[in-house]
């Protein structure tokens, strides 16, 4: 069972600094009911480590308020009302927001959640919306997560089946609500949040229809173009595209380019040694190369490693002995970066003159794509 993990660390997505040249105006007022009056109520950037941008006390009534501003284009940043608890403004400027907040990250005496509401602007308006859709996930999932503990104990495989069906028609649900705002949303800070509910492989079009409302509409949110960007780069290596040329040095420091294997049907394997999925799959994946490698298949794996040491050690473990090569920079891998890869193992077969004809098979369905096209 997966858990639910969209939290305010999500919002570095679209938690980016603008390079725009003005700035616009806004003000955060609010009651923290638990503050002592005096205490600080403090405005950080959304980064990590976390920097401290502007604070103010307090007052007797428990009320603060903080003016301060945007880069034209908006930012996301947190509130920080003390005792831990936080929450994230969506602002674009000339807004008035209004805080309500207990001031506590937890309820020592009751053990729940401290609670708090942003209201005063669309982005927040529609972020306390999809905020309450991923809470209600949570707690949704740690009840099955519970359900099924007990039946993995009792071997109830039926209960087990059930669990992962209500699971998968809730998320759908959620996917599906949350589609039905982005049209609403229009091209605000929030609309791009959103997207984080959104499985980009599963639904391509969702993402591909909001960067063109923003190229058409926003053009010059610079928040909007990582989304731009990234939607053209996965067009790029979407199935009957060129693959795009990849050169990496090999584990002998050798520069081994992607064309060169280029007259075979090739599988660009994207992982990493301290990935378990990808070294789980890695079997099926040697089965598959001693099976087709004969017959023109090759492969060329690019590894998300950091340490050269781990990431030959796993090839000499796994027996993987087909062409493997890394620019050893973890996530910001050259490679990783130009075919848009969010999350490994990831796969694009390519056919002998170098298009991509599938994409992420693994498995019997790699079995019988590669059955298909080997015949």
């Amino acid at each position: 069972m997966k858990n639910s993990i969209l939290t305010i660390a999500v919002l570095l997505v679209i938690g980016l600094t603008a390079n725009a040249q003005g700035t616009k105006p806004f003000t955060v007022k609010g009651t923290v009911k638990n503050a002592a009056p005096g205490s600080y109520v403090y405005l950080e950037a959304n980064s990590q480590p976390t920097r401290k941008i502007d604070s103010t006390k307090v007052g007797a009534d428990h009320s603060f308020t903080l003016s301060n501003k945007v880069n034209d284009g908006g930012e996301v940043l947190i509130l920080n009302v003390g005792g831990g608890q936080k929450m994230a403004l969506l602002l674009e400027g000339g807004e008035t927001l209004n805080v309500t907040a207990d001031g506590y990250r937890m309820d020592a005496k009751t053990g729940q959640m401290g609670k708090s509401t942003v209201s005063g602007s669309k982005n927040m308006e529609y972020y306390e919306k999809l905020n309450a859709l991923r809470m209600d996930m949570d707690a949704k999932v740690a009840n099955w997560n519970k359900q099924a503990a007990a039946a993995t104990e009792k071997k109830d495989n039926k209960k087990m089946a059930q669990i992962e069906q209500e699971y998968t028609a809730a998320e759908a649900d959620v996917v599906n609500k949350v589609k039905a705002m982005l049209p609403e949303m229009g091209t605000s800070l929030v609309s791009l949040f959103a997207l984080n509910f959104i499985n980009i492989d599963s639904d391509f079009a969702t993402y591909d229809a909001l960067a063109q409302r923003f190229e058409k509409e926003n053009p010059n949110s610079p928040h909007a173009k990582s989304l731009i960007g990234r939607v053209a780069r996965i067009k790029g290596v979407s199935v009957g595209a060129q693959a795009p040329e990849i050169a990496l040095s090999d584990t002998t420091g050798k520069s081994v380019t992607l064309s060169s294997l280029r007259g075979k049907y090739v599988l660009i394997d994207f992982w990493a040694s301290w990935c378990g999925p990808c070294r789980a799959e890695n079997p099926n994946v040697v089965r598959m190369y001693n099976k087709f490698k004969d017959k023109g298949f090759e492969i060329y794996s690019v590894s998300l490693d950091q340490a050269k040491a781990n990431w030959t050690k796993a090839i000499r473990n796994d027996n993987l002995t087909w062409t493997h090569v890394s620019d050893l920079k973890f996530w910001q891998s050259a490679a990783a970066q130009q075919y848009g890869v969010q999350a490994i193992p990831a796969t694009f077969l390519l056919d002998k003159d170098g298009k991509i004809i599938a994409k992420n098979l693994r498995g019997d369905a790699l079995e019988q794509k590669l059955e298909e096209v080997l015949k």
